[in-house]
């Protein structure tokens, strides 16, 4: 009767296990991982991601509205390039700088 029990009782523990695992595989799978604010109300947030080979990849991360390329490896990140502006307000700051640029005038021959 206790090598039932043990048994049984081993079973139950091993489903357990796969059921954490099979919930943690699926909460990173689709995302539910370190949600904490509503999107609207989030400043950080991972535009989009290549993958440059099996070790690399260069990172957009976009935060108030500012963007920053990232290069990611596994012993560093270093930043390619910072303070992009945003996809959405990059028509309007395009105006801006010719706007601010002065008009070409022609030499004098």
């Amino acid at each position: 009767m206790p090598v039932d029990m043990y048994t049984r009782s081993g079973l139950v523990l091993l489903a357990i296990v796969f059921l954490l695992l099979g919930f943690a595989w699926v909460s990173r799978r689709f995302g539910l991982a370190g949600r904490i604010l509503p999107s609207s109300k989030r400043r950080l947030a991972v535009i989009e991601a290549l993958a440059l080979d099996n070790r690399r990849r260069v990172v957009l991360l976009r935060r108030d509205g500012v963007e920053h390329l990232v290069l990611l490896s596994p012993d560093s990140a270093v930043v390619i390039e910072h303070n992009i502006p945003a996809a959405s307000d990059f028509p309007q700051v395009l105006a801006e700088k010719q706007q601010l640029q002065l008009p070409r005038t022609e030499s004098p021959k």
